[in-house]
């Protein structure tokens, strides 16, 4: 039987990447997070709530897995949930992984369906939860976010089992370090993390024990409020084997 190590998030920024011909692997951030839950044969929950539940999203994350010793299912919520009962689904598994999209309108359906609760209850039980964009944002106090229009605003009603704030896409995306800084700055925001495409995050218990990277030159960032402004300090990423 494996241990169990109570409170893990890992936060990846790219999870699955292409392979074939229109077909798609899980990436190296993935199998990190696979290591992390000690499980021979991990069982796998993958969710897509903030991309609307698209069923082509479904297929290819599900089919990534194929052939990976991974056991796989999925848990949807529109129109209705999939399964009889999301609880018992979530609370079986090693790894709970969420795609990213709207993390503001992922967290309402989440509450009108009591996910919250379920997802601080896995997390308790030592199940680790993991996810991209959206589904890293969502497990801290808030972070940066477009649901809103494509002017990044403030999210502020994460989940809030890390007590900080996060910021994805750190290196990519034009207006994520301004606002993220701006936030922070002001106090909207708590300190906290921010990600490079292509690093991933690990949190035991609210604290970070491991930065990875699966690509050279990108980094996390950890930022936080001085003064009137905001400062930003570089962590180093060990890098992952492709």
């Amino acid at each position: 039987m494996k241990d169990t190590v109570r409170g893990q998030v890992v936060t990846i920024s790219t999870g699955l990447v292409p392979y074939g011909h229109g077909g798609w692997r899980i990436g190296p951030l993935v199998r990190y997070a696979l290591d992390v839950c000690g499980a021979a044969s991990p069982r796998v929950c993958v969710m897509s709530t903030a991309g609307g539940d698209n069923p082509a999203d479904y297929l290819r994350m599900l089919g990534a897995f194929e052939r990976t010793g991974v056991i796989a299912s999925h848990l949807s919520l529109f129109p209705m949930p999939n399964v009889p009962d999301p609880r018992e689904l979530l609370l079986d598994q090693d790894l709970i992984l969420v795609g990213g999209g709207s993390v503001a309108n992922m967290l309402a359906v989440w509450r009108v369906h009591g996910l919250d609760t379920i997802l601080r209850e896995a997390w308790e039980r030592g199940i680790v939860l993991s996810g991209a964009s959206a589904g890293a944002i969502c497990w801290f106090a808030g972070g940066t976010t477009d649901s809103f229009g494509p002017d990044l605003r403030l999210f502020d009603r994460g989940i809030g089992l890390l007590p900080h704030s996060y910021c994805p896409h750190y290196d990519t995306e034009e207006q994520r370090r301004t606002a993220y800084q701006r936030f922070v700055a002001a106090g909207a925001l708590p300190a906290g993390w921010a990600a490079d495409d292509g690093v991933a995050l690990h949190f035991v218990g609210g604290e970070l024990v491991d930065v990875v990277a699966d690509r050279e030159s990108v980094y996390a960032w950890r930022v936080e409020r001085e003064g009137a402004g905001a400062t930003e300090t570089m962590l180093e990423p060990r890098r992952l084997s492709g």
